[in-house]
């Protein structure tokens, strides 16, 4: 068929907003317990619940919680692992009441705590003694300050105890299977669990309390990770020591490299229970590492260090769990949906246990992501994933360039994933170019890298975006006169502090970002209260820093249009980052739109809302950039155009 000739973004694509929600869900962590596999997935279609599934030998994946439960946690506020397993016991956070609740076999889940005050996340069980260990953050005296401990509670619920505390964070509480030791991580403010952390062990008294509590490793610029008792009872963990989150172990207070190889095993952590390896056996590991923005998987010997690739069609691997027999995780390519999957561990074959959608997709219509590499500021290389516009039935007009859209992610060290995203295909199919920019700071290229960031956040990361545009523009990749960005959270920051501080744009979309740096840093939860003592200067001491970083105070040098999204319980950005700069656009005069969402925190999660947050901003750039959408879309409102 002869390609219709339509200039870029008027492009007529199968890949719509109902489309990218249809039957969706997302999933967020999986548990071996035996032979049956659990996991959990979000549903967009029931408001962003999120329930836990299982699934036997013998049987198809069954929902263990149904509504009204929402499994999830706001420990840290960002949560993670709200859920665990032991025997026919299933334990979960249910968000409405932050109670831990239990299910027994069949029966209907119960309470077994009772104080909405406490928060529970990222369960150690103990299975010789029938006990938990749980991170458990305490509100009752305040909101902004909570007290973060580890307690013990018996299989029940019963005979809660606080076991560690004292620190400002706790996390990975993991039992060894002699059940006579516990392991942990640690940190304190200023620092994040990717700046410095530490690995404490301490023994178990018959009671579950401990004793004889030590640190192992770490602190002092080094961040250990994921923390795990091989079978027969050595522990593992990930260390940056050497620059890359590398495999090591101990024995006593010996440390041993592993697996030392230029490759990040480790992952952002902002959320709890990061599993990205699992122990086949006492002698192998199967890993997931990250090279050039791709992520690999691999099985280790763990006696000669050997890194063995396992070959397959993914490129994204998170939530790796054994029962020793099969491998369970959740993975996605750049042209296949977000999964769980099943490796065995023998012959290394991997089936599909569920997959994020049964929508049946053309692959001609998909953009494959391409590593790009380029120059930036200081002499430095960046890295960034490049999507080229794609639609088999449309061809752009005679000379044309795309419009190209800048995508800065969050974190800000978190790192985009080369996943098919269907946000990203409506996008290239209807005629942008996407550009999604690890910039200097992202996980996944060593800790030298995410280092760059250290007090030049708004400065590295919108230097590597600029220079992004300007290698696809020379590249002729785009055109110069068509160049919008857009993020989310400190994605969002970046989104901002770009139109500021730079003139190279000519649209943007902030979804959820920040501002002003000084209200955030007096008013947003523990977990990231001192995060901006890294990343911008230590607070007070420089506090003139925060305001020359803020975008709300240099309105002045805005010159184009900008669109904003703002969930109303957002806890982390609240609307306030977002309503002054409102303001102060229409001010100046420039177009400028406010789309807000009762009932959504950070992070969208019912589908209408998605929907018209991918819609709205794709209209409004329709507005600016001068191309007729070829779908009927709602409008936005806005102001001053």
């Amino acid at each position: 068929m002869e390609r219709k000739i339509m200039p870029y973004g008027s492009w007529k694509s199968p890949i719509t907003s109902e489309l990218i929600l249809k039957d969706t869900v997302a999933f967020e962590g999986v548990v071996y317990e035996g032979d049956d596999l659990y996991w959990l997935e979000r549903l967009p279609s029931e408001g962003g619940r999120s329930r836990v599934m299982k699934m036997t030998l013998d049987n198809a994946p069954s929902e263990q919680t149904p509504a009204p439960f929402n499994v999830r946690t706001r420990v840290h506020e960002y949560g993670g692992a709200p859920f665990t397993v032991f025997g026919e016991r299933l334990y979960f956070s249910n968000f409405e009441d932050n109670f831990l609740y239990m299910k027994a076999g069949e029966n209907q889940p119960k309470p077994i705590t009772a104080d909405s005050n406490n928060r529970y996340a990222d369960a150690g069980i103990d299975r010789l003694n029938q006990r938990l260990y749980w991170i458990r953050e305490d509100h009752t005296e305040s909101s902004l300050t909570p007290e973060t401990t580890i307690v013990v509670m018996d299989a029940d619920g019963s005979a809660e105890k606080i076991v560690v505390s004292g620190n400002d964070f706790y996390s990975n509480p993991r039992v060894s299977p002699d059940a006579k030791h516990l392991a942990y991580l640690t940190w304190n403010h200023p620092n994040m669990p990717w700046d410095e952390s530490e690995l404490w062990v301490a023994d178990i008294n018959e009671d579950g309390t401990l004793f004889n509590n030590r640190k192992l490793t770490g602190g002092s610029g080094v961040s250990i990770v994921q923390p795990l008792w091989s079978p027969e009872g050595t522990l593992y963990f990930l260390s940056d020591h050497t620059n890359w989150w590398n495999l090591m172990r101990c024995y006593g207070s010996r440390k041993e490299e592993v697996c030392p190889v230029k490759a990040e095993f480790g992952s952002h952590s902002s959320v709890l229970g990061k599993s990205d390896y699992c122990f086949i056996d006492e002698n192998t590991i199967i890993a997931s590492y990250s090279q050039h923005g791709m992520r690999q998987l691999a099985s280790v010997d763990v006696w000669n260090g050997r890194l063995n690739p396992i070959t397959n069609r993914f490129t994204s691997f998170s939530s790796l769990q054994s029962n020793g027999k099969r491998v369970a995780f959740i993975t996605a390519s750049p042209t296949e949906f977000p999964r769980i999957a099943i490796m065995d561990a023998d012959s290394k074959k991997i089936e599909d246990v569920s997959v994020s959608s049964e929508t049946s997709l053309d692959s001609d219509y998909l953009s494959l992501p391409e590593a790009i590499e380029f120059p930036t500021a200081n002499n430095k290389t960046a890295h960034a994933l490049y999507y080229a516009p794609k639609n088999p039935d449309f061809a752009a007009l005679k000379g044309e360039k795309p419009p190209l859209l800048v995508h800065a992610h969050g974190g800000p060290v978190g790192a985009t994933s080369s996943a098919l995203n269907l946000v990203k295909q409506y996008w290239t199919s209807r005629g942008f170019a996407v550009v999604d920019v690890n910039y200097g700071g992202s996980t996944g290229y060593g800790r030298e890298y995410r280092e760059r960031l250290r007090g030049q956040w708004g400065i590295v990361d919108v230097e590597d975006c600029a220079n992004a545009v300007r290698y696809l523009v020379d590249s002729g990749e785009a055109d110069s006169s068509r160049i919008a960005i857009s993020g989310g959270s400190a994605g969002g920051y970046t989104t901002l502090a770009s139109l500021v501080f730079t003139d190279i744009y000519h649209a943007g979309a902030s979804h959820f970002g920040l501002s002003e740096l000084e209200s955030f840093v007096l008013e947003t939860h523990k977990f990231e209260s001192h995060y901006l003592h890294g990343l911008i200067a230590p607070y007070p001491e420089e506090k003139h820093v925060y305001y020359e970083r803020s975008p709300i105070n240099f309105t002045n040098r805005l010159s184009c249009p900008v669109i904003f999204f703002q969930g109303l319980d957002d806890k982390v950005v609240p609307p306030n980052q977002a309503v002054p700069m409102v303001e102060a656009l229409r001010e100046k005069g420039l177009p400028v739109a406010y789309l807000e969402f009762e009932g959504e925190g950070h992070g969208f999660r019912k589908a209408e809302n998605i929907k018209r947050s991918i819609d709205g901003e794709f209209y409004f750039y329709s507005r600016i950039f001068g191309f007729n959408p070829a779908d009927d879309i709602e409008p936005v409102k806005i102001d001053n155009l």
